[in-house]
């Protein structure tokens, strides 16, 4: 598994969005970018730009994927029939620690990642600490005993900002069952997500 090698709330002010719809955000209170040069007027972005900021949003949503990994999920996506854009996004929401942070298991994606990693997590029974992996429907999500008594995974199913979506069936506080791959419009973004435009930068 890669490390984030960043504070990951810098993202959220270099965007100047908050895109985990988090309370403590710094972007709450001050919405112009880190730096000395931060508060600069910013000037009209190019088409380039746009496309870049997209997919920097959309990486960092899911965790601050790495380039090669994001790149290769958007390889994939195209060699699926239909639009590539909804294919990356069902690809994206597939990854077994999206769901784990879906079923309000861990109150940030990064916090999801560290459960799997550290083994709490079991699919169809079976422990697995790979967080990339990819969750096919019908699968099933479930906690490992010591995880359910972890205060991380109290206060993630406490928290109010966010609701577990209907393609991921809860069966107690413990378990889950993902039931299908969404389309972008069913994905509960707290901000805009433009997958069209990361299609259009990596088709240059």
């Amino acid at each position: 598994m890669s490390k984030r090698k960043s504070a990951k709330y810098k993202l959220d002010r270099r965007m100047g969005e908050n895109i985990w719809g988090r309370p403590n955000s710094p972007v709450n209170k001050r919405s112009y970018g880190p730096g000395q040069h931060g508060q600069r007027r910013k000037s009209k972005m190019s088409d380039f730009g746009l496309q870049l900021r997209a997919k920097q949003k959309l990486k960092g949503y899911y965790g601050d994927v790495t380039e090669k990994q994001f790149r290769r999920t958007y390889k994939e996506a195209t060699a699926i029939k239909g639009d590539t854009g909804q294919n990356l996004i069902g690809l994206l929401e597939r990854r077994l620690d999206m769901i784990v942070y879906r079923a309000k298991f861990a109150p940030t994606i990064f916090a999801a990642r560290q459960i799997v990693s550290h083994g709490h997590i079991r699919v169809n029974g079976v422990k697995c600490n790979i967080a990339s992996r990819r969750c096919d429907v019908g699968d099933v999500i479930s906690l490992g005993d010591k995880a359910k008594e972890m205060a991380l995974v109290i206060e993630a199913q406490s928290l109010p900002e966010r609701d577990v979506p209907d393609y991921v069936a809860t069966d107690g506080n413990d378990k889950v069952t993902f039931t299908r791959v969404p389309k972008l419009d069913e994905v509960p973004y707290p901000v805009t997500m433009e997958p069209n435009l990361v299609v259009e930068f990596y088709s240059r």
